[in-house]
């Protein structure tokens, strides 16, 4: 029986009706959120998420601002530049888009960057409240996958958990969120031992690699739940056809445009999970959701004593 398809598409745009909602209140009531996105030099990639994000504020109502130093820019005049965003009170959130040039260190650029204001949650003093239990801002993409789970009515509770992949952004983040929601959780890496063996126990296994289709049928325990993190880009003819030998459609698509996107998941995989996310249209579209939740959340837990208690809402 073929898996469920988990539609993060229809997902986000729930999250960002009620982030919507929330804006509008706010900014009746004088204090709209904004946000800050800092873009160095012309790096295309970033620029077309940049893009993105400035699209998703003005649907939502949030304030956006892009700046956009020269690629040449110092770490001194990068820094100067966050201090400056972190004084205004009427910038909520402030992301700096990755990759910086080479001669800008980017952790003391992030370290920079107030927590309060730490939209994407990659400070250490988030890290910590996410670890702790405490109010805090938490990463996009891990965010993005505990509310997949939840608004999919996919039990997390009492599971068991398997996450490949331990980077600072989705791996580590994911599995303290899954913790806080009470399941058992198992984060694998390249050193891991028997690594389909542990995937194959999982109830939800979420795969964060960064490997086209690493992850195959035989990592999967029937009717499990699984999240693909991963967009990887196929080029070549021989890894397209152990990807998606047969599929006419898909071929057709391939060698008209060259490439096609596949996630870390193999596609076989959905005959055999009992749900599962799309690549494109899965987690992707959750990401910049939660940015635009983060940034509402970062506005009110600045402004506590500013925020009017709405209709519906306990003080």
């Amino acid at each position: 029986m073929a898996a469920i398809i988990l539609d993060g598409n229809q997902i986000a745009a729930l999250i960002r009706a009620e982030v919507a909602a929330e804006v509008k209140n706010l900014t009746t009531a004088g204090m709209r959120p904004g946000l800050a996105v800092v873009l160095v030099g012309h790096n295309p990639a970033s620029e077309i998420y940049v893009r993105g994000k400035v699209k998703s504020c003005e649907e939502v109502g949030i304030y956006s601002e892009k700046l956009t130093p020269p690629e040449t820019i110092s770490t001194q005049d990068l820094l100067e530049l966050v201090f400056e965003l972190n004084r205004r009170d009427e910038i909520d959130g402030i992301l700096v888009q990755l990759p910086l040039p080479a001669q800008v260190d980017s952790k003391k650029i992030l370290m920079a960057v107030d927590p309060a204001k730490d939209v994407d949650g990659f400070h250490p003093v988030n890290v910590g409240f996410l670890s702790t239990q405490r109010p805090g801002l938490v990463p996009c993409t891990p965010a993005g996958i505990v509310q997949i789970l939840k608004r999919s009515n996919i039990p997390i509770a009492g599971q068991e958990a398997v996450i490949v992949g331990r980077s600072d952004i989705v791996g580590k983040p994911t599995a303290m969120l899954l913790i806080n929601e009470n399941a058992t959780v198992t984060v694998c890496h390249s050193k891991t031992r028997d690594l389909s063996g542990v995937c194959r126990r999982a109830d939800i296994l979420v795969a964060a690699i960064g490997r086209a289709g690493m992850i195959t049928r035989d990592f999967v325990k029937p009717g499990a739940a699984v999240i693909d993190v991963g967009m990887n880009k196929v080029t070549e003819h021989d890894e397209f056809n152990r990807l998606f030998g047969g599929n006419t459609k898909r071929e057709e698509a391939f060698n008209t445009k060259g490439s096609t996107l596949v996630g870390d998941v193999h596609p076989d995989v959905a005959q055999v999970a009992g749900a599962i996310t799309p690549v494109p249209g899965g987690v992707g579209p959750l990401t910049i959701a939660m940015l635009m939740s983060n940034t509402v959340k970062a506005a009110k837990m600045r402004r506590a004593s500013r925020v009017p208690v709405f209709a519906g809402e306990s003080g």
